[in-house]
């Protein structure tokens, strides 16, 4: 049986371990997210310019 203190030790350092891995996973999805966002926002902004809704030449500059 091992003592309390040493139980005690190996509980804190599992869910430290365990808190480590759900933040790292949070900060990969998070990373995910924010890609995905600028990918669609650079895809909305092509889309807004090529229907003549953006700056620059527009309809009217063809």
């Amino acid at each position: 049986m091992m003592p309390l203190a040493t139980e005690a030790t190996r509980l804190a350092m599992d869910s430290s371990e365990l808190v480590s891995h759900l933040l790292t996973d949070l900060v990969i999805k998070a990373v995910i997210v924010l890609a995905a966002v600028a990918v669609l926002a650079l895809g909305m902004a092509m889309l807004w310019r090529r229907a003549g809704k953006g700056g620059g030449r527009g309809r009217a500059g063809r």
